[in-house]
């Protein structure tokens, strides 16, 4: 054997790290097409029920720290997220904040519900319309604490999915004519197409023309907060990636 030495190079830019669910198939994707190749994007997976309920939902907190601690264990994040908008809803921001902080070294933790907030303030959005894959008992959660935060669904509209392998099949025209039919009723400045496993990226900028209105995403909203936590270049779809820092 003939042994060579080597010279090492140096980490560079900060890192990202991203918590995505077992069964979602979409979120990885997305991210990928918003942040440049260059950017340093970690991903470990939390293991997540095949059906989605309140009890699937919160059972994740059991298994978020250890999700954490499968990153490279040498890397300190500028941010993690953790991709389950009705996941957050159901176990608490701050708790996953906790969670995900006694698994990794991070300078911040964020998730969709806590972006969607921050994306809704920075568009001055106080009335969205909501559409879900997900059964009424799991939206129900969700539409109460975005209310508490002073952002409320009037007009909200389902798929009544309760299947996850199913979401990440149902095709964007599905989306996008449940999308026209909830802005249609009336009375939002905003539309929010919830769940990262639903695939809406691609469909974004042409709902916005057609609608003349905000419309904002679980990854969309995740990305544009996890790149201004970190400070670093991100770049896609919406209205919202205009805003100023």
């Amino acid at each position: 054997m003939t042994r060579y030495h080597y010279t090492r190079d140096a980490a560079t830019g900060p890192a990202l790290g991203l918590i995505v669910l077992q069964v979602d198939e979409t979120i990885e994707t997305e991210f990928r097409r918003m942040f440049p190749p260059a950017q340093r994007l970690h991903v470990s997976r939390v293991p997540s029920g095949a059906e989605v309920s309140p009890d699937s939902l919160q059972a994740m907190a059991g298994h978020l720290t250890q999700a954490a601690a499968l990153f490279p264990p040498p890397v300190s994040f500028a941010a993690v997220g953790y991709g389950c908008t009705s996941g957050t809803a159901q176990i608490g921001a701050e708790q996953v904040a906790a969670l995900v902080g006694q698994g990794a070294r991070t300078q911040a933790v964020t998730q969709p519900v806590s972006a969607l907030i921050a994306a809704c303030r920075a568009l001055g959005l106080r009335r969205i319309g909501m559409l879900s894959p997900y059964v009424a008992a799991v939206s129900a959660r969700l539409r109460g604490v975005l209310d508490a935060a002073g952002v409320a669904t009037p007009v909200f509209g389902s798929f009544d999915e309760a299947e996850e392998a199913a979401v990440a099949r149902i095709d964007t025209g599905s989306v996008v004519a449940a999308a026209r039919d909830l802005v249609g009723q009336g009375g939002v400045d905003g539309l929010f197409l919830s769940c990262t496993n639903l695939r809406t990226l691609p469909l974004i900028d042409g709902l916005e023309a057609e609608l003349d209105l905000p419309v904002l995403s679980s990854n969309q909203v995740l990305a544009w907060h996890m790149a201004r936590l970190a400070d670093v270049p991100v770049s896609g779809p919406g209205r919202l990636f205009q805003t100023q820092p």
